[in-house]
């Protein structure tokens, strides 16, 4: 039954609260000030506001990806909105759900100097839009926002006309339910030469990516039925961690045993991965070999490699019946995990041992700090050259306490994220690896953000004082690489006089010194590698 009347924005904060969300980020301005303040005043909500618009849709989308809830957002019009749109693009393109509410310039004042077409704006960045149409479509709107981000599997920017707030009108509860029942595997030709591909294969391998994080046991099941190994891309990192024959990250970032094993194999059975171009080497990793492709997102199949056979179904379910098929067949166990040695499956290769004085050993110090760190963590990356030597060397617990900020290739995206993430887990730290130009670019703005909110978080700063991977690419040509290089000021010194503990890294002491201050801690720890920009190994991408 409806309730008795209120204002649009009080509807609008009353539906966020209707969806079961207790947090909200965000940046206050004129067309959306009074909606957070219902959110809080009225509703008992937390508002957790960031230094920068953008920052508070990646602390959403952290906050999602951790807890499986929608995370939500708020901006008010223009320059604001446009300061997210990197932000929606991460979010769009890792198919993160999250509702983004964001002010717009009163239709009566077209003059207004943050007035801007906003639904162009968002439709760049491959986010949906929900335009509020009248204050009293308020709570049905906002509700839709809601549904589509589940279903869509994306950001859906709520727009709200800055004149529609203080208009009276009768808010109803509205939800509308996500159908997510998994569809069934359709019997018919596909399915069969599937099954006769898998069945066929003498040296199987079974590759779980993003899309298939639900469904690890069914896949084991599966893996242990036909004695294959089993492998993620990186999205999955860990999803099969306690597994004797697990290869851990299946690619560009294989270890040297895991490419000497994929090279053996005859059949990649993949679930949940569009087989990006870095889990497939540009596809000579799947050169020759049989390729059976099962994702429930129609887009996804073909979407970057076609597979020889392609079923678009749910992960677990159809796990589940080629397993099925497989006994009913009385089909053998393919042998595979017996020829392997499962030391070196995931064994990287070890540190140099020489470093010039000054600086620190990076992989020495990724191997100490691995050990140090704490293991029930959530891990979160952002982007840069150096990363790619973390996510092989240092361990997530599961695919949701991972988070990697690359889906736009940007870097400056990863303290903002685990903020996100520490709010959506209070129970575990938070550990962030960064580089010099990304900690500038975004987390310098959100560091005391993270103090002010007493959090758990240990970041890790891997400073070569130069944009790396264009540094690099200088010194291919032999050129000067002056440019890419700078004299940042000491983020240990910043981040103690932002409110927490810093620590610089330019020896084996100093390294030994930060190591035994994490199990310390008492406020947000800032562990700074000083690195020499030369002897930092290269991308593996």
């Amino acid at each position: 039954m409806p309730e008795a009347k209120t204002l649009c924005y009080q509807s609008i904060a009353r539906s966020v609260l209707d969806h079961g969300v207790d947090t909200m980020f965000g940046l206050m301005g004129d067309a959306n000030l009074f909606m957070v303040d219902a959110f809080v005043r009225d509703g008992g909500g937390t508002f957790v506001p960031a230094a920068y618009e953008g920052s508070s849709v990646l602390m959403a989308l952290a906050y999602s990806h951790v807890s499986g809830s929608v995370g939500v957002a708020t901006v008010t019009h223009g320059p604001a909105l446009t300061n997210c749109v990197t932000a929606l693009t991460e979010g769009a393109r890792g198919h993160i759900p999250m509702v983004l509410l964001a002010g717009d310039t009163a239709v009566m004042n077209p003059q207004n100097l943050q007035s801007i077409d906003q639904r162009e704006v968002v439709k760049v960045t491959g986010a949906g839009f929900e335009q509020v149409r009248a204050p009293q479509t308020a709570a049905y709107d906002v509700a839709h926002a809601f549904y589509r981000a589940r279903v869509e599997k994306r950001p859906i920017v709520v727009n709200m006309p800055a004149d529609f707030m203080w208009q009276e009108v009768e808010h109803t509860k509205t939800v509308f339910p996500t159908f997510t029942a998994p569809a069934m595997v359709p019997a018919g030709d596909d399915l069969d030469e599937a099954v006769g591909m898998i069945a066929s294969a003498r040296r199987p391998v079974i590759l779980a990516g993003g899309g298939a994080v639900d469904a690890r046991e069914a896949l084991i099941r599966l893996a242990d039925r036909l004695e294959a190994p089993l492998a993620t891309s990186l999205k999955a990192k860990g999803l099969f961690n306690d597994h004797p024959y697990t290869m851990d990250i299946f690619g560009t970032l294989s270890t040297p045993a895991a490419y000497d094993l994929i090279a053996k194999a005859d059949c990649i059975v993949c679930f949940g991965t569009s087989l990006h171009h870095f889990t497939t080497d540009r596809g000579k990793l799947l050169k020759g070999k049989r390729v059976v492709q099962v994702n429930d997102s129609l887009t996804e199949v073909a979407k970057n490699f076609h597979p020889d056979v392609a079923l678009v179904a749910d992960a677990a379910l159809t796990a589940d019946n080629i397993l099925y098929w497989l006994d009913e067949a009385e089909i053998p166990p393919s042998g595979f995990t017996r020829e392997l040695d499962r030391a070196t499956l995931t064994a990287h290769t070890p540190p140099r041992s020489s470093t010039k004085p000054g600086f620190a050993n990076y992989i020495a110090a990724l191997e100490q700090l691995e050990a140090a760190l704490p293991k029930q963590r959530i891990l979160t990356t952002d982007g840069g050259r150096f990363m790619t030597e973390v996510w092989c060397r240092i361990s997530a617990p599961d695919p949701r306490s991972f988070l990697v900020t690359a889906n736009f290739g940007s870097i400056g995206l990863g303290l903002q994220e685990a903020i996100g993430a520490g709010l959506a887990d209070r129970s575990r730290p938070v550990v962030l690896f960064t580089g010099d130009g990304g900690f500038m670019m975004g987390g310098i703005n959100e560091f005391n953000t993270a103090v002010r909110l007493k959090q758990d978080l240990i970041v890790i700063v891997a400073n070569d004082s130069a944009y790396g991977a264009e540094h690099i690419q200088f010194i291919d040509r032999n050129m000067d690489p002056a440019l890419t290089e700078f004299e940042w000021p000491s983020f240990a010194a910043v981040a103690t006089a932002l409110g927490g503990q810093g620590l610089r890294v330019d020896s084996e002491e100093t390294l030994a010194a930060a190591l035994a201050a994490i199990p310390n801690r008492d406020r947000p720890l800032l562990i700074e590698l000083k690195l020499d920009p030369t002897d930092v190994p290269r991308m593996r991408i």
